[in-house]
């Protein structure tokens, strides 16, 4: 008998993930990290033999890899999808220089051409999209800022077509292990965000549908001069949309005790060091689908009739 689990939910509030992106404006000066990411997980998909018709980018923020998408499967449809609106806009305008727009789509609906891409704001896990529409369902560094990855998992797999892919990457749980550690020295009060380990990843792609799951990670480390620069970066990159984390504005003294407890942290190097654990996973959406305990879930798109 098998039985799926429940995972419990991240201590991440949804509504501080939009607060703290709100900020970021388009999300510039995190690219280099996200765009970095972006360039290795397209260095990954290039060994994958695959021509998606539908393709998802999951959780797209302002766009910025989609030129990459583009120059990769051109003859795809791509959605792009992300639950903050302005940053969605932000995207479309991006998408703008590489598809067809304005007169141009006008004149191509007449024609009967499908629109090359379309836009869902919405969250990762309630996408509204038919089942087994997509053949690729393609995330970077977005799902660790959802409170219910697994539900997020549940969805792809809902959604993707048998025989298609999901292809992610996330942070793991060696993520900004720094930060955390000058928080705890200073005797500082506040949550942080923590991150699912890869290895849960692979079994929870299993429950959810996937088959032939793919897990893989490396650890980058980032180097600064100044604590001040390490802490714009972190907040570059999402900020902090922990359950527990420290409401108010922080004090002088409150900053000065998290830069002073990070200083203590410079190494031989001379440098201050940020770890950023990357997990990287991709599985096929498998024809069957565990249900029920002792209930088999098999794609009608995955049955074939038997010719007499």
């Amino acid at each position: 008998m098998t039985t799926t689990s429940a995972p419990d939910r991240l201590p991440i509030h949804p509504d501080h993930v939009l607060r703290q992106f709100n900020r970021r404006g388009d999300l510039s000066e995190a690219q280099f990290l996200y765009g970095e990411v972006a360039r290795r997980m397209d260095e990954r998909l290039r060994l994958v033999r695959l021509a998606p018709q539908h393709m998802l980018d999951a959780g797209c923020g302002a766009g910025a890899q989609i030129p990459l998408l583009h120059a990769r499967y051109p003859e795809a449809h791509l959605i792009g999808q992300d639950h903050n609106p302005g940053l969605l806009k932000l995207a479309q305008q991006r998408a703008h220089k590489i598809y067809p727009h304005g007169l141009r789509a006008w004149i191509n609906r007449l024609r009967g051409r499908p629109a090359p891409v379309s836009w869902l704001a919405c969250d990762l896990a309630h996408t509204s999209l038919a089942p087994e529409s997509l053949d690729l369902v393609w995330s970077n560094l977005a799902l660790h800022w959802h409170p219910a990855p697994h539900e997020v998992l549940q969805e792809w797999g809902r959604i993707i077509r048998p025989n298609g892919l999901v292809f992610f990457s996330c942070f793991g749980p060696g993520t900004m292990q720094e930060l955390r550690q000058a928080i705890t020295s200073a005797n500082l009060t506040t949550a942080t965000p923590g991150f699912v380990d890869m290895h849960d990843f692979g079994d929870l792609l299993i429950e959810k549908g996937f088959a032939d799951p793919v897990m893989d990670q490396e650890v980058l480390t980032l180097t600064y001069a100044t604590p001040e620069k390490l802490l714009q970066d972190v907040k570059s990159l999402g900020g902090n949309p922990s359950l527990g984390r420290r409401a108010s504005l922080t004090s002088r003294q409150w900053q000065q005790r998290l830069l002073q407890a990070l200083e203590q942290q410079r190494q031989p190097d001379g440098r201050l060091h940020l770890t950023i654990e990357v997990a990287y996973g991709h599985a096929w959406r498998s024809a069957t689908r565990r249900g029920q305990a002792g209930e088999t879930r098999i794609s009608v798109s995955a049955i074939q009739r038997k010719s007499t």
